[in-house]
């Protein structure tokens, strides 16, 4: 895609000054007939001032003046060549900034859908609300400033717009931007790190986002999950044992610490050491960094630096042993960037085709054994991005192969074996709390209406098991 400089640039590089800490609803591209445009933004500039959007350069017979998709970077605005979609209007929607809102309008001759598929003329969208131009366009809600912050600590851009940076990270989010400014921030200092996140957020990319980017990176990163350190051998695990000790034969090891020398050890899953295991670490993380192999009674010292990370709070950390991490780091939950999972999913098909060439072959567009794009379908798409995931990424590669192994043709849908795994993995605290044979027309009908015509909320009200079970039921109600 080509980026060419006009005047929208220069607005945008202005509010840099000013007002640049005013968020704004935003819609984020999620999925488009034009893969390239996922991850681009229409980002309003002035409150209360209706802009348009639709096929095509502005013109002077537009209504209002045009909003164009750009590509936010921190500290500028890329803006991107007009949208080309033959089966989308050339004035397709009004749209206005008001406070936290953005209402939109439909203008053009496709449909309009709400996050439930429901047409609509007027809209009045909120962070984390789904817009669609009916199966041609989705769109996120989201709240952004006009320009993403300018880096910090971050140099060049890491990778072309979309894609996967040099440490496997993705994302174009806010906050993707802002994990990747604090770990740049971490990896030029040489104290401790503590990763804080759930599982499957990807804290060990973060972790090696740290380590790779710091004076350390020459060295190899030396990792180890701490849930597997057994309690009789941690301290020869960690720091290592002279050869015959303690039995005769045996020879010596070198131990963790020792390994990390001069680099990075990275810990996992450091919050299930016991408390009486986590003082073993006490001494090394000090700033001398000694240590005592088994059987040997000459200290020694490594220039290590320890990156550990728990899906538990800090505060579940013996208190003495959480104080020795200066530096912290909260890895967000995909929750927190829902904009971003379309990229992660086109991301996971890639890694998954590279290892299975029977995958690229098929789902993937231009495949030539290293590079192309993934066919993925609108409700799918739509459905991934709505759904409440407990194990995050790793739940998101998950629900992706369950999409790959029951899609019929070349494209991977939303499939009633996709439906059955996303429904699988909703929460405990809303699994069906009801006997679905149980709910008749009336009942479904009566929610539905209290709900405002908001099945999101609707389903859970009657006690579903999750929203496609009350899309099932209206499927079979005729409602």
């Amino acid at each position: 895609m080509t980026i060419t400089a006009t005047k929208e640039t220069e607005e945008s590089s202005d509010e840099l000054g000013r007002g640049a800490d005013v968020l704004r609803p935003s819609l984020v591209v999620l999925h488009a007939t034009d893969v390239t445009r996922i991850g681009e933004a229409l980002v309003p500039r002035t409150q209360h001032s209706p802009y348009v959007f639709g096929r095509g350069a502005k013109s002077d017979e537009d209504p209002q003046p045009r909003l164009s998709l750009v590509r936010q970077r921190p500290g500028r605005n890329e803006p991107c060549e007009p949208f080309e979609d033959e089966h989308v209007s050339r004035v397709q929607l009004s749209l206005t900034w008001k406070d936290d809102r953005l209402v939109v309008e439909n203008l053009g001759r496709r449909e309009l859908l709400d996050g439930d598929g429901k047409s609509r003329k007027t809209l009045e969208l909120q962070h984390g609300h789904l817009l669609e131009i009916k199966g041609k366009v989705l769109f996120l809600c989201v709240s952004r400033p006009p320009v993403l912050p300018a880096a910090r600590s971050w140099g060049k851009l890491p990778a072309p717009f979309g894609q996967a940076d040099n440490f496997g990270f993705v994302g174009e989010s806010a906050v993707a931007w802002k994990l990747r400014d604090a770990a740049a921030f971490l990896g030029a200092r040489s104290a401790h790190v503590l990763l804080l996140g759930e599982s499957g957020t990807g804290k060990e990319i973060a972790a090696r986002m740290v380590h790779e980017i710091s004076t350390r990176s020459s060295k190899r990163l030396v990792s180890r999950n701490a849930a597997t350190l057994p309690a009789g051998l941690i301290d020869a695990e960690l720091f290592g044992h002279v050869a015959n000790y303690p039995n005769a034969g045996m020879p010596e090891r070198t131990g963790l610490v020792a390994e990390a020398d001069g680099s990075t050890l990275f810990l996992d899953e450091i919050g299930e050491l016991p408390h009486e295991l986590q003082t073993r670490l006490l001494r090394v993380l000090d700033e001398r960094g000694e240590y005592q192999r088994l059987g040997d009674p000459r200290p020694r010292t490594s220039r290590f630096r320890l990156i550990a990370a728990t899906n538990r709070a800090a505060s579940a950390l013996k208190h003495d042993v959480a104080a020795r991490f200066r530096l912290r780091l909260s890895v967000p939950t995909i929750a927190e960037r829902r904009e971003d999972i379309p990229l992660v999913a086109r991301h996971l098909l890639r890694k998954a085709a590279v290892q299975d060439p029977e995958i690229g072959e098929r789902f993937l567009e231009g495949w030539d054994g290293r590079t192309g794009e993934p066919r993925l379908a609108l409700p799918l798409v739509r459905e991934l991005v709505k759904h409440e995931y407990r194990t995050h990424v790793r739940e998101l590669d998950s629900l992706l192969w369950a999409s790959l192994a029951s899609s019929p043709g070349r494209v991977a849908e939303l499939t009633e074996e996709t439906l059955a795994a996303l429904g699988d993995t909703e929460p405990e605290s809303v699994r069906a709390r009801v006997d679905v044979r149980e709910v008749d027309a009336e009942t479904v009908k009566a929610a539905i209406a209290k709900a405002g015509g908001v099945h999101e909320k609707a389903w859970r009200d009657l006690g579903l098991a999750n929203r496609h079970v009350l899309k099932r039921l209206v499927k079979k109600f005729g409602l």
